[in-house]
């Protein structure tokens, strides 16, 4: 077994990588890592989605007391605001629509009723939708054939907080913590492994296996290695961000929020005690002082520090894992953080790493089937952020322009062909995103099928309309009777004041 790991800065990939190592191989393997106070983290990522809570329960940490600790907030989905066109709003809500109806997915039938009725808002069958607009959120409830049952959620928090957390964690079962600047990387000479990091204090650190959480330098995996990146800015054109956090001035929506703008798009992230904000873009299309002007009059609250610029480049390393060398976060790559898949891309890299740990001759064969399943992982995420672009309806400005017009990668072609052509659409090599979120944001976004599933029409029109009209009553009922998402925060889990 592998007995010696070090992890090459911290933040919230570090920590993840620490906590969940140290609770895998307990006390069976000396686990360091290293950072330095001196060296900021991005931090801005602090919206999740629902597989967080396996991490989470993976560890055995209490979700009550995870969000008193990093000032969390729950979400239901994803409000994204003149994306189709302007004006146009919709919800990609976490779960499914609807009931069960037959032998289709619920959008099938929806499909159908929408050809029929003319109706455009398939919200109007999802409980996570109904209960995000309506400010509400509890836990699933064991109430068999009910919408409650089928409640799925994620959370927002600080992720400076997160890291913290887990460092706690981490260090309680041994992790030791060495703080101190890199100033090289030196590599064995007969193989090009990873012999050891040496500090600015002249302290030499070596391992068996190095994980690479450096952040976009890469300081392992492609300043000492050279090992590569695809660059896809072709397709996903922003390349900045500015973020800044505001003062709280309403209790937090249970859901997290995207704006389009001209050139890019801004996030809107509520915790306990601030809200985060971002604006993100493409600097060929927009200055920074136009992108923050933008950001800082949409905002509200009292602006609670200055506003920070993050340059990056969209894409992934040619290797994640190269011989003794893991990269993980944004050391591994990067996708704009659209639909909150920062953290997760973060918790698959230490699942597979866990399944696939070498024993310390480092089998060639298990890094490459993780590098095959880390590709497949972000390129079916690239697919579909790159599909909220392409499917814009909007022609006001250049950046519009030409993400509608772009040619996108074959397997997402396919994946549009496939919906426009018949409502069809198909889970790939059970790829992150799944039937109900491509329909979500296809639909949100105004694609309409040509054609809907022949089969959702073997129930008789009368019988087919009464058994939409009472899903959707039970749906609305079921969201009016959940407690407000704040009276749920102030009930169980609300963070002590700051």
């Amino acid at each position: 077994m592998i007995n010696d790991i070090l992890i090459v800065g911290g933040g919230t990939a570090g920590w993840m990588a620490a906590a969940a190592l140290s609770h895998v191989y307990k006390d069976k393997c000396r686990i360091r890592l290293v950072e330095s106070d001196q060296i900021g983290t991005v931090g801005v990522g602090e919206a999740t989605i629902p597989v967080i809570q396996k991490f989470n329960q993976m560890l055995g940490i209490d979700e009550h007391d995870f969000i008193k600790h990093t000032q969390g907030t729950f979400k239901l989905g994803i409000q994204f605001v003149d994306w189709g066109s302007l004006g146009n709003s919709y919800v990609h809500p976490f779960g499914a629509y609807g009931m069960n109806m037959g032998y289709l997915s619920f959008y099938n039938y929806w499909l159908r009723h929408a050809a029929n009725q003319q109706a455009r808002d398939p919200g109007e069958f999802s409980i996570a939708i109904q209960a995000a607009l309506r400010g509400r959120f509890m836990p699933p409830a064991k109430i068999p054939n009910s919408p409650l049952s089928q409640i799925s959620y994620a959370y927002h928090f600080d992720a400076g907080l997160y890291a913290q957390y887990l460092r706690r964690f981490a260090e309680a079962r041994g992790v030791e913590r060495i703080e101190g600047e890199i100033t090289k990387v030196a590599l064995r000479s007969d193989d090009g492994f990873v012999e050891k990091i040496i500090l600015k204090t002249g302290e030499s650190l070596g391992a068996q296996l190095f994980i690479d959480c450096t952040g976009f330098r890469g300081l392992l995996i492609e300043q000492a290695m050279n090992t590569g990146y695809d660059d896809w800015s072709h397709w996903l054109p922003c390349d900045t961000a500015v973020a800044v956090p505001t003062q709280k001035v309403s209790d937090p929506t249970p859901y997290t929020r995207s704006t389009a703008h001209t050139a890019g798009w801004q996030w809107r992230i509520p915790l306990q005690h601030r809200t985060g904000n971002g604006h993100v873009f493409c600097s060929k299309y927009m200055s920074d002082d136009q992108a923050k002007k933008i950001l800082l009059e949409s905002v509200k609250g009292n602006v609670l520090a200055e506003p920070r610029f993050i340059r990056f480049k969209t894409g992934m390393r040619r290797k994640f894992w190269n011989k003794n060398c893991v990269a993980m976060g944004l050391a591994s790559g990067f996708l704009e953080p659209l639909e909150s898949t920062s953290i997760h891309l973060i918790q698959s890299s230490i699942s597979k790493l866990v399944a696939l740990l070498p024993a310390a001759d480092f089998n060639q064969t298990i890094i490459d089937k993780y590098n095959e399943l880390l590709t497949a992982e972000f390129t079916y995420v690239r697919d579909f952020i790159i599909l909220h672009y392409k499917a814009s309806q909007r022609t006001d400005s250049e950046f519009w322009n030409y993400c509608r017009q772009m040619q996108v990668p074959e397997t997402l072609q396919k994946k549009l062909d496939l919906y426009e052509s018949s409502g069809r659409l198909f889970r790939d090599n059970n790829e992150l995103f799944d039937e109900v979120s491509w329909f979500a944001v296809m639909q949100g976004q105004g694609l309409i099928p040509k054609f809907y599933h022949p089969l959702t029409d073997q129930i008789e029109e009368q019988e087919f309309q009464r058994l939409m009209h009472e899903i959707k009553s039970v749906i609305d009922r079921a969201a009016d009777a959940m407690p407000t998402h704040m009276d749920y925060i102030k009930k169980h889990c609300a963070a002590n004041s700051r």
